[in-house]
């Protein structure tokens, strides 16, 4: 029911990244299913099928993030046809979202950050991935941001390359000495080798085909590496990113220039660094007082 309307609505009103798009579409259609196996037309969905749906969702053994977003999508879609006068009410309105509880952050301690990025050998497949791995420890950038990176957007002599997050608003990220080493020889001397005569539309990681690194590609690349370290039990894809942003607070970083570093819309996605430098402190004040 309106929904290439309501796609366009995401895109373009509500300014959906890709990822949130695909997911908020693709939770919509799994709740549309769920109707049309129930008999009941979208327009006449009640309380009564969000609050069913919401038991089949626990059934199923979904988390709460997930149970949550699902909710929301249904939620966002029903407030979209309310607008354009097409249902009279949101049966999605008065169904609360369980709070997730908050996990600890997983990061990597600065020794294993240097062993993990001392694995790659002096072959093409080594060179790519030495870039590509110390490009993610010296910026934080997204595993979602990193294969969508342009030859054009890395800027070597000056030492900075130019990321657009997921708000589409650019932000320029300084590059340290290794990461510009690393870069500067994969682009010159390595990326070229990869592309050959493809039509390649200017990413700056490819893989074998000459083709842009896709995500799992990525992530694949980035668990093979931890594998050797003896740490895959502790890489997720956002691990690199939260070694960059704890090592950057442990060692004096402002939360501002942090947030602006990361790409956060809001510093209370900052503030959850602080939370780890502060158990650091009292660990600290536990084993060097006299009377802790």
């Amino acid at each position: 029911m309106f929904i290439e309307e309501y796609a366009d609505y995401l895109k373009i009103e509500k300014k959906k990244t890709k990822n949130t798009f695909d997911a908020y579409m693709g939770d919509l259609r799994e709740f549309l299913k769920y109707l049309e196996e129930k008999g009941v037309p979208a327009v006449s969905c009640k309380n009564t099928e969000v609050v069913g749906y919401l038991l089949k969702l626990k059934e199923e053994g979904k988390s709460t993030a997930t149970t949550n977003r699902k909710i929301a999508s249904v939620r966002l879609y029903y407030k979209y046809l309310m607008e354009r006068g097409l249902v009279a009410e949101n049966p999605a309105d008065n169904i609360k979202t369980v709070k997730v509880e908050k996990k600890g952050i997983e990061y990597l301690t600065i020794e294993e950050i240097d062993n993990l990025l001392s694995l790659p050998d002096d072959s093409l497949k080594g060179k790519r991935d030495r870039a590509i791995l110390e490009v993610l420890y010296a910026t934080g950038i997204r595993v979602s941001e990193l294969v969508n990176v342009k030859v054009s957007d890395v800027n070597i002599r000056m030492g900075f390359v130019t990321l657009t997050g997921e708000s589409s608003k650019a932000r320029i990220v300084p590059l340290g000495r290794p990461a510009r080493a690393a870069l500067e020889e994969y682009i010159y001397d390595v990326r070229k080798g990869l592309v050959r005569d493809s039509e390649d539309d200017d990413s700056l990681f490819v893989n074998y085909h000459g083709k842009k690194l896709t995500r799992q590609g990525l992530w694949k690349i980035i668990k093979e590496y931890a594998s050797k370290a003896g740490i895959e039990n502790k890489i997720t894809p956002q691990t690199l990113r939260h070694s960059f942003a704890v090592h950057m607070v442990q060692n004096g970083a402002d939360l501002k220039s942090l947030q602006e570093l990361l790409g956060h819309e809001d510093i209370s996605a900052t503030q959850i660094y602080l939370s780890v430098t502060k158990n650091r402190i009292k660990d600290v004040y536990d084993k060097t007082h006299p009377r802790a």
